[in-house]
């Protein structure tokens, strides 16, 4: 009854989704003064959960609609395409750290979210 729960499994698929992300936004602090490093990044958690909004339906687990599931596995990367600096760097730290920033509310959300919801789960099985 309570098995695979969809509030779950986003909370799930939003903390891993901010965990690669800062992963990402890490290596190019690292890489700031490397010559011809491109800044890359993956798409924000809302944009990749939201999908294709002229699809309709979206699948809520694999094999549902014969669609895939909103898993944390594989986000997709891409590269900056911002100016860059005389030697060919387009990492700007400034922007990295905002990132972070942003990464850490949306990792503190999903904890939340999942706080919140196993506190309403515990209260209506009566353990609250």
């Amino acid at each position: 009854m309570f098995q695979g729960l969809n509030v779950f499994k986003t909370a799930h698929a939003m903390a891993t989704h901010a965990g690669q992300r800062q992963a990402i936004v890490a290596q190019n602090v690292a890489n700031a003064d490397t010559p011809d490093y491109k800044a890359r990044d993956i798409k924000p958690f809302a944009e990749v959960f939201q999908g294709d909004a002229s699809a309709g339906m979206r699948a809520s687990r694999a094999g549902h609609l014969g669609g895939a599931a909103v898993s944390g596995g594989a986000w997709q990367t891409f590269t900056s395409e911002e100016q860059t600096d005389p030697n060919g760097n387009s990492v700007s730290v400034e922007l990295e750290l905002l990132k972070g920033v942003e990464i850490k509310r949306q990792h503190d959300r999903a904890l939340a979210i999942y706080k919140s919801s196993l506190s309403i789960l515990r209260t209506s099985l009566g353990r609250g």
